[in-house]
């Protein structure tokens, strides 16, 4: 079950990474503030995403 639980997380990190390239680079052609906001909010939750996968021994209790 273990196992199944990180390649879901690793999907997530995957379309949040992607996610917020898309985002970014909407940004850099039309300068909406949407897309910056959702550019950095999907960065994050990228970068928590990896850090929660990096230790999820931890998260677990095992």
């Amino acid at each position: 079950m273990i196992g199944f639980h990180r390649f879901l997380i690793g999907t997530a990190i995957l379309f949040c990474a992607g996610f917020s390239l898309w985002a970014f680079l909407a940004y850099r052609a039309d300068g909406g503030t949407v897309a910056l906001i959702l550019g950095i909010s999907f960065a994050i939750a990228t970068l928590a995403l990896s850090y929660y996968l990096k230790n999820l021994k931890r998260f677990l209790g095992r």
